[in-house]
């Protein structure tokens, strides 16, 4: 199991917005969650809560370009998360070694993008049951949630083969939280599924870091969802996901480390 560690170069991300806007803040928090154990720094420069605000490509592009740029030159693989096409372009151009659409790279011109990448280029195609580039909060159906998910995750893989792009190099998350739906429900069932769509339909990457779905069952407020956050991406690791994205990098790797660590004593 592999971790992201997640830094939003935003205003209004739900649980950091405004702490990274900063380039060398975002760097140098970039480096410290490298330094705790994440195998990936994963950059996004547009919120995608519901009440987010929209930014324009070329704000995205002026936001991520000396953070990517500096992250390469220190050696850090490099995500961007992004829907906008423009913007996958202009990272390539950076060098980053994944791209990660919240819209699993539907549109045309995303795929445009997706086939002409260099061949080390990964992708995480995320599985969202809203319309737009942001969550909603749509009352989708908890019964159907894991069909609509395993439906999406065929049709993508389709999608990319077609593209010419080969499976090793697509990674697919299921979306939690909003994403999914309005009601707890729907993520927690996806989490219980998690193994059979890790068996069935390829490598997974799961981000349930201090999402809202956490906060109804526990009560807790963003801030104060650590405990329930670490809970669920162990739960994801034990299913047998690959990669974990998450906000608290040395939380996440340290319990993994003590689990592996008790596994092997006789």
């Amino acid at each position: 199991m592999r971790i992201f560690g997640i830094v939003n170069l935003t205003r209004d991300s739900f649980s950091d917005g405004g702490r990274w806007l900063d380039p060398q803040a975002a760097i140098a928090h970039a480096l410290r969650l490298a330094e705790a154990g994440a195998d990936v720094i994963d950059l996004g420069a547009e919120s995608t809560h519901p009440d987010a605000e929209a930014v324009a490509a070329d704000e995205e592009i002026r936001r991520l370009q000396p953070v990517v740029t500096a992250l390469r030159a220190a050696g850090c693989a490099v995500s961007v998360d992004t829907c906008k096409p423009d913007v996958m372009a202009a990272m390539l151009a950076c060098g980053v070694d994944w791209l990660n659409d919240v819209r699993g790279f539907r549109s045309p011109a995303a795929m445009a993008v997706v086939a002409s990448a260099p061949a080390h280029v990964r992708f995480v195609a995320m599985c969202a049951r809203s319309d737009g580039p942001r969550a909603d909060r749509a009352d989708h159906d908890p019964a159907t949630v894991v069909a609509d998910v395993r439906a999406f995750f065929a049709e993508r893989a389709a999608a990319f083969a077609a593209a010419g792009v080969g499976r090793d190099r697509l990674v697919l998350d299921p979306g939690m939280g909003f994403f999914l739906g309005r009601d707890p429900a729907n993520s927690l069932r996806v989490l219980r599924h998690l193994a059979g769509l890790g068996r069935d339909c390829g490598p997974l990457l799961v981000s349930v870091s201090r999402k809202s779905f956490l906060g109804a069952v526990t009560g807790a407020d963003v801030q104060g969802r650590g405990a329930a956050t670490l809970a669920a991406e162990l739960w994801a690791a034990r299913a047998g996901a690959t990669w974990i994205r998450t906000h608290d990098v040395r939380a996440l790797r340290d319990a993994l480390l003590v689990e592996r660590a008790s596994a092997e004593q006789p």
